[in-house]
């Protein structure tokens, strides 16, 4: 069975899309948050971070051929940028720290 034929893999393929869709849209609005409110979005983006997370493990611990392809894509696309995946993540994590530190200096 390929990577992307189980239906775990594509439920939760499927969970992340619709949750990062949720929270980018969310976001729009972060200005507008009061400072607990800022911090209960920037948790779930960290759930979701490590949740993306797992999923890149997955497919690149995976020998189906597409998965591989996919990581190899991924990897093309960031590249174009300049970017690994590793290094997006860890910029990523960064953002989010960033904003905790200001959302927690907000009185």
């Amino acid at each position: 069975m390929s990577f992307f034929d189980s239906e775990i893999v594509q439920e939760e393929a499927k969970k992340l899309f619709q949750d990062f869709q949720n929270l980018m849209q969310l976001g729009g609005q972060y200005g507008q948050f009061d400072r607990e409110g800022k911090k209960i979005f920037i948790e779930q983006m960290e759930e979701l971070l490590e949740r993306q997370r797992i999923f890149m493990k997955r497919l690149e611990l995976s020998d189906d051929f597409m998965a591989q392809m996919t990581i190899k894509q991924l990897q093309t696309q960031l590249g174009g940028f300049g970017v690994s995946p590793s290094q997006m993540f860890d910029h990523m994590n960064r953002t989010l720290e960033r904003m905790k530190a200001e959302a927690e200096s907000e009185r």
